[in-house]
């Protein structure tokens, strides 16, 4: 009985931990889901609000606008592209390491250019602005360079496939179009053509038919060259005609016209 307690307590316990482990798993999913989409948010809202700014206040104000949204675009896209194609091929690891350490200096510099905007003195924004745009060209050209090589990397792949996956439905085309028999005489599934004479099987012997001969080797060896000759042609070979025989006079029909046979005529 102690035993039976212990046993239903344990699994008791057992379901308690399943239930808080999937409880805490469930709620760690959700908390990722709701930071995406707070995290997608705030990005869509400083894009507009940069657009805006690019767009509503030109000078100093707004080239550090048109600035920070030609890095964040930049660095968005080279993102999507490596992460996305990372799970089909195991290659891009390293240049996801690379544009990690692309990404600290791309974020050191959108916050340099993030708290310029609110510096009041313009003139002194506006010196430091040509070294800015060079270190924005240098961060922009080496992100494209990682995209567009990941990009050239995966259409090789899809062509080199493309080719493969050609040539195979040509070879299965090619063997699918191989629709013709060859005809031969021991295969089951052959159609016998009309008129042709079938051979006998082993063990098996054809009664003659009307008409045929069925002594001497002349004869049979006739038959068998006439079997031959039709085993070799290609259409309908016809039946040897009958042979004609007299007919006996105690088989044929009376008709009441005709005069019934005199006794000597019978007797010769």
């Amino acid at each position: 009985m102690e035993a039976a307690v212990a046993i239903v307590g344990l699994l008791f316990v057992l379901f308690v931990l399943a239930g808080v482990f999937v409880t805490v798993k469930a709620v760690k999913a959700a908390k990722r889901g709701v930071d995406r989409t707070v995290a997608h948010a705030r990005r869509t809202v400083e894009d507009t609000t940069l657009r805006a700014r690019q767009l509503a206040q030109p000078g100093v104000v707004g080239e550090l606008a048109q600035l920070r949204l030609s890095l964040r675009t930049s660095m968005r896209a080279t993102q999507d592209v490596l992460y996305g194609g990372s799970p089909d091929d195991a290659s891009l690891s390293e240049a996801i390491g690379l544009f990690e350490r692309l990404s600290a200096h791309g974020h050191e510099l959108d916050d340099e250019l993030k708290r310029l905007e609110r510096e009041p003195d313009r003139a002194t924004i506006g010196t430091r602005l040509p070294d800015l745009r060079e270190r924005l060209e240098r961060i922009t050209h080496s992100a494209e360079s990682l995209r567009w090589a990941a990009r050239d990397r995966a259409r090789k792949f899809a062509d080199d496939d493309l080719a493969s996956l050609s040539d195979q439905i040509d070879v299965e085309s090619g063997a699918l179009r191989h629709w013709t028999r060859v005809e031969d005489a021991t295969d089951p599934l052959r159609d016998p053509v009309p008129g042709r004479p079938e051979s006998a099987g082993p063990g098996e012997t054809k009664t003659p038919g009307r008409g045929q001969a069925t002594d001497g080797p002349a004869r049979s060896g006739a038959a068998a060259g006439s079997s031959d000759a039709a085993a070799r042609s290609w259409g309908p070979v016809p039946e040897d005609p009958p042979a004609i025989t007299a007919r006996d006079p105690r088989t044929q029909p009376s008709y009441p016209w005709q005069k019934a046979p005199r006794t000597e005529d019978t007797t010769r």
